[in-house]
């Protein structure tokens, strides 16, 4: 609940004071602030931040700390954002699954970031946000990397986020996606495990490999189809580390079609001729106990019709 001075005519008012609710509690502080101050650029509120300018129970924080409920922040004017500064997010076209009191399930399209950074200016996130200003809690329960589509899930209450993100970690929750891969994968169920670790790339980013030293991580692969070239797998994630699949297929000496990363650079060139111009990787289902109500809850997306026409074209006869 945010308590303002007196404003007149668009003037900020000295001081914002917000209270922190039941439902707003355990968001960055950062995030939490980017949610509420509507048209304020991003660089501002780090600046304010970083000067102590805004302090949580009269207390300088950093921007990763949390908020607990019940706390008070203190704001100092801010202003909307002014020529040459980042525009307020865009509104993209988000297809919704699944919606109710608790969450959110998105079809994301290939191609979108699920948040702003590493170059990008906004996300999904940042989009729901600016579609729906009146929502006081929007929060990504998992991530999706930007060239994969598929399910994705926002929560819209505290209590779904923590939920969901214990039901992840206990492995309630069953996570599915569709590869196209390189080559005829030899087994009709395959479980891996190979730890994985995370490092700076030279090109930028992060980059994953296998390592003994690194996390632990799982895939279930099942092959569904293949043809002469290519194979077209379940991946079930029994883990969820960075670019698990992805790396796991190469390892494998199986990458993902179209994975400029972890892929065949020669081999992504040719399939762009043959009309894949996009990672072959979607996240096809989620299903889990309802974080509110503990129903059966089961949410799917479809194929994206030129993953699926690529599939239809190269891999749909299932071959011993």
């Amino acid at each position: 609940m945010a308590t303002d001075g007196k404003a007149a005519q668009g003037v900020p008012p000295a001081v914002r004071w917000i209270d922190v609710t039941d439902d707003e509690a355990g968001q960055r502080i950062d995030n939490y602030l980017i949610a509420r101050l509507k048209g304020v650029p991003k660089t501002h509120i780090y600046r304010i931040l970083r000067s102590g300018e805004v302090r949580v129970n009269s207390r300088r924080v950093a921007a990763s700390d949390r908020v607990a409920a019940g706390d008070r922040i203190r704001v100092p004017p801010v202003r909307t954002a002014e020529r040459g500064e980042p525009l307020p997010a865009p509104h993209f076209r988000l297809p919704i699954l699944f919606e109710d009191d608790a969450l959110i399930a998105i079809d994301k399209p290939a191609g979108l970031a699920v948040h702003g950074g590493s170059g990008v200016a906004h996300g999904v996130i940042e989009s729901l946000r600016a579609m729906r200003p009146e929502a006081r809690f929007l929060e990504l329960v998992h991530r999706l990397d930007r060239d994969t589509s598929g399910v994705l899930l926002v929560a819209k209450r505290r209590a779904a986020l923590t939920a969901l993100h214990e039901m992840l970690r206990g492995r309630e929750a069953d996570k599915r996606y569709l590869a196209g891969v390189a080559g005829r994968f030899r087994n009709e169920r395959q479980r891996v495990r190979l730890a994985l670790v995370k490092r700076d790339a030279p090109e930028g980013g992060k980059r994953v490999s296998v390592s003994e030293d690194g996390q632990e991580a799982e895939t279930v692969f099942r092959r569904l189809s293949r043809g002469t070239e290519y194979s077209l797998l379940e991946a079930e994630l029994l883990t969820g580390r960075t670019h698990q699949i992805r790396v796991h297929l190469a390892h494998l000496g199986h990458p993902v079609l179209g994975d400029a990363r972890y892929g065949d650079f020669d081999l992504n060139h040719r399939l762009r001729k043959l009309g894949l111009k996009r990672m072959f990787l979607h996240a096809a289902s989620i299903a889990f106990p309802h974080p509110i109500t503990r129903e059966a809850t089961r949410i799917e997306s479809a194929l994206p019709a030129d993953l699926a026409s690529f599939r239809d074209r190269f891999m749909a006869q299932a071959r011993p």
